[in-house]
């Protein structure tokens, strides 16, 4: 049955098939529960990938710390949340970087709708 979402342009939308796309990611993101794994990452981030087995376009976009190409590559995000915590990054840096804004301008916008 298709879907009767209109999708909004430039997003990509987390379905089933993303979800299996990024299982590995998202797994591993889950991981970062854990103190230990934030710091397993941090110390050889790509032997954490490779435990994962993360695909090279998984890997780049972590690389690149890009939430759009994490999302793309499917992540989920609520587990990129917590590989952004690796970082210091909150929602509102994760949400200037999909809207293409500094993190004030982001900060500026929230407010404005606010109203």
């Amino acid at each position: 049955m298709p879907s009767s979402r209109q999708p909004v342009p430039g997003t990509t939308i987390f379905d089933g098939e993303q979800a299996r796309k990024g299982y590995a990611l998202n797994k591993m993101c889950y991981s970062f529960n854990d103190a230990a794994n934030r710091r397993a990452f941090v110390e050889d981030e790509e032997a954490y990938c490779a435990r994962f087995g993360l695909n090279a376009q998984q890997r780049e976009a972590i690389r690149n710390r890009n939430v759009l190409q994490l999302i793309e590559a499917g992540g989920n995000a609520y587990y990129l949340a917590k590989f952004a915590g690796i970082f210091g990054l909150d929602m509102q840096d994760i949400g200037a970087q999909q809207t293409g804004l500094t993190k004030d301008q982001f900060k500026a916008k929230l407010l404005a709708a606010r109203g």
